[in-house]
C-alpha cells in the first residue's frame, strides 16, 4: 500500500501560503505571543506549582520550572524551525505530511483532536466550576444550581443529580462565535484576557515578594526523603529526584505553545514571526513561572501546601501570610477564569485550523475547509467543533479522559522533532529563517524528554491513546485514503 506513505511536496505547501482566497493575514509577532501565553497560562500555574512544592521539591520548584522549560524548548526549537520554513495551517499535521507521509499525518491530525478539542472541553468544565466559585466566594451571589452545572453522570453528596453543564456549553458557544467572526477580533479579545490574568499574576509576585519568609527557602533544595500524601501515594521529596519529579508535574503547565504554529497562514510575516511567537511564549512563561514559584514557596511552608488543598493553596497563602491583601486572594479566581477562557480560545482556534488543513487535503470532507465569504475564517469547521466540544463539555465529566490531552500533545511533540531531522536531510536547501540549534542532537533530546513524560503518565493513558489511534486509522482507511487530494 504505497499510497499511504505519499508525501505532500514542500513546493505545493508553499504555494498554498500565497492563495489570495485563503485565510486572512492579520496576526503580528505580539499577537502570536499573546495567543501562546493565552494557551499556556491556565490553572496549571496555580495548581501545579502548589502540587510540586508540596509533593516533590519544596522551594526548589523554581529549578524544576527551569528544567521543564528547557524540556519544552527542545520541542519548541523544532516547532519554530518548521513553522518558519513551512508557514501553513495544520502545525504538526502539515509537517508530518511533508516528511513522513499521509498515514502518519492522519494519525497526528487525529491525535491533535485530543490536545485541542478534548482539551478545550475539559478546560470548559473547569471554567464552569470556577464560575460558581466566583459567584459564591467573590461576588457573594447564589451558585448556579447543581443540575445546571454538572453532567448527568455526576451527583452530589446531598443527593442532587447533574443534568447539563450549562456554563461549560455557553463558554464553548461564545468562543466559537468569536472565532467565526474573525481572527483579528479573536486576537484582540485574547489580548485583553491575557493582560488581565498576567497582571494578576504579576501583582501576586510584586506584592508578595516583601512577605517572603526566608526560613521557608532554607534549605533551598531539601534533603532527599519520601512523603506520603493524604490519598496514600508516596512521593520522592527533595534532592535531585524531587526536582525531576516536580519538573514532570509542572511540565504540563507549559503545554499549549504549539497552538501558535496552527495560525501560520493568518500571520502577516510568518517566516519571521512564528519563531518569535513560539519561543517568546516559552521564554515569557518560564520567567513568570519561576518568579511565581519563588514567591509562593516563600510565602508558606511546605506543610501549608500539603494541608490547605492544592486548588485553594495560593489563595490560602495570600490570606494567611499577606495581611491586608485578602482582595488579592479573590483575584486568583478571576485570574483562573481568565486563564481558562484564553486557553479555550487557543485550543478551539488550533483545532479548527487543523481540520481546515485536513479538509483541504481531502482527508476530511471539504466542508471543513470552507471559508466564510466575509470573515475568511473556517466557519463550518468552527460550527462542527462547537457542537462536538459543546456536547462533550455539557454531558461528560472532565475526569473521564484523564491525561489524554497531555499524552496527545507529547506524541505530537515527538513527531515534530522527527520531522526536523528528516527535513534537514531531505531538503537541505530549503529556506529557513530560523534554524533549530545542534540538529539532530536537540530534536533527539526533545524526543527522549517527551518519551519520558509519556512513560510517566502510566499505562492507562497509553491504552487510551492506542484505542483512540486505532479508531482514527479505521476512519482513515474508510474515508481519508480514498478521498485524498494526492490520490
Amino acid at each position: 500500500m504505497p499510497s499511504i506513505w505519499r508525501k505532500k511536496s514542500i513546493k505545493l505547501l508553499l504555494e498554498e501560503t500565497g492563495e489570495s482566497k485563503g485565510l486572512k493575514r492579520t496576526l503580528t509577532a505580539w499577537s502570536l505571543i499573546a495567543l501562546g501565553i493565552g494557551a499556556v497560562i491556565g490553572s496549571g500555574l496555580f495548581v501545579s506549582t502548589a502540587t510540586a512544592i508540596a509533593d516533590d521539591a519544596g522551594p526548589s520548584v523554581t529549578i524544576a520550572f527551569f528544567v521543564a522549560a528547557l524540556g519544552c524548548a527542545l520541542s519548541g526549537f523544532s516547532y519554530a524551525e518548521l513553522a518558519s520554513a513551512i508557514p501553513v495551517s495544520g502545525s504538526a499535521y502539515t509537517y508530518t505530511y511533508a516528511t513522513m507521509g499521509e498515514l502518519v499525518a492522519w494519525i497526528i491530525g487525529w491525535d491533535l483532536i485530543l490536545e485541542y478539542a478534548v482539551g478545550a472541553a475539559t478546560v470548559a468544565i473547569s471554567w464552569s466550576q470556577y464560575l460558581n466559585n466566583l459567584l459564591v466566594n467573590v461576588l457573594h451571589l447564589p451558585a448556579i444550581p447543581y443540575a445546571l452545572s454538572h453532567s448527568p453522570f455526576q451527583h452530589a453528596a446531598t443527593g442532587e443529580q447533574g443534568l447539563i453543564n450549562l456554563p461549560a456549553l455557553i463558554i464553548i458557544v461564545l468562543v466559537s462565535l468569536l472565532l467565526i467572526k474573525g481572527t483579528h477580533e479573536s486576537a484582540l479579545v485574547n489580548g485583553v484576557i491575557v493582560i488581565i490574568k498576567v497582571s494578576i499574576v504579576i501583582l501576586i509576585i510584586v506584592l508578595g515578594w516583601s512577605f517572603i519568609n526566608p526560613a521557608n527557602h532554607v534549605p533551598y533544595i531539601p534533603a532527599a526523603s519520601s512523603y506520603t500524601d493524604e490519598q496514600g501515594f508516596t512521593h520522592k521529596f527533595g534532592g535531585i529526584e524531587g526536582i525531576l519529579a516536580a519538573a514532570g508535574t509542572v511540565f504540563f503547565a507549559f503545554i499549549g505553545f504549539d497552538a501558535v504554529s496552527t495560525t501560520a497562514q493568518e500571520t502577516i510575516n510568518p517566516k519571521r514571526d512564528m519563531p518569535i511567537g513560539i519561543l517568546g511564549t516559552l521564554a515569557f512563561c518560564a520567567v513568570l513561572y519561576i518568579l511565581f514559584g519563588h514567591v509562593l514557596s516563600g510565602l508558606g511552608s511546605v506543610n501549608d501546601f500539603r494541608t490547605s488543598g492544592k486548588e485553594a493553596s495560593v489563595a490560602f497563602a495570600i490570606q494567611r501570610y499577606m495581611p491586608g491583601y485578602g482582595w488579592l486572594a479573590q483575584l486568583v479566581t478571576v485570574a483562573l477564569l481568565a486563564g481558562f477562557s484564553s486557553v479555550i480560545l487557543a485550543m478551539l482556534m488550533g483545532q479548527s485550523r487543523v481540520f481546515y488543513a485536513m479538509g483541504k487535503d481531502g482527508l476530511l470532507p471539504g466542508y471543513f475547509s470552507t471559508l466564510h465569504p466575509k470573515f475568511h475564517t473556517p466557519y463550518k469547521a468552527n460550527i462542527v467543533i462547537m457542537i462536538l466540544v459543546g456536547l462533550f463539555a455539557a454531558f461528560v465529566p472532565g475526569t473521564v479522559v484523564g491525561h489524554m490531552s497531555s499524552i496527545g500533545t507529547l506524541f505530537a511533540f515527538i513527531l515534530v522533532s522527527v520531522s526536523v531531522i528528516i527535513l534537514r536531510k531531505r531538503e537541505p536547501n530549503l529556506e529557513r529563517q530560523f534554524k533549530a540549534p545542534w540538529v539532530p542532537f536537540i530534536p533527539l533530546l526533545g524526543i527522549a524528554f517527551c518519551g519520558a513524560m509519556i512513560y510517566g503518565l502510566g499505562w492507562t493513558n497509553w491504552l487510551r491513546l492506542f484505542v483512540w489511534l486505532i479508531i482514527g486509522i479505521v476512519i482513515y482507511f474508510g474515508y481519508g485514503r480514498k478521498n485524498s487530494k494526492l490520490r
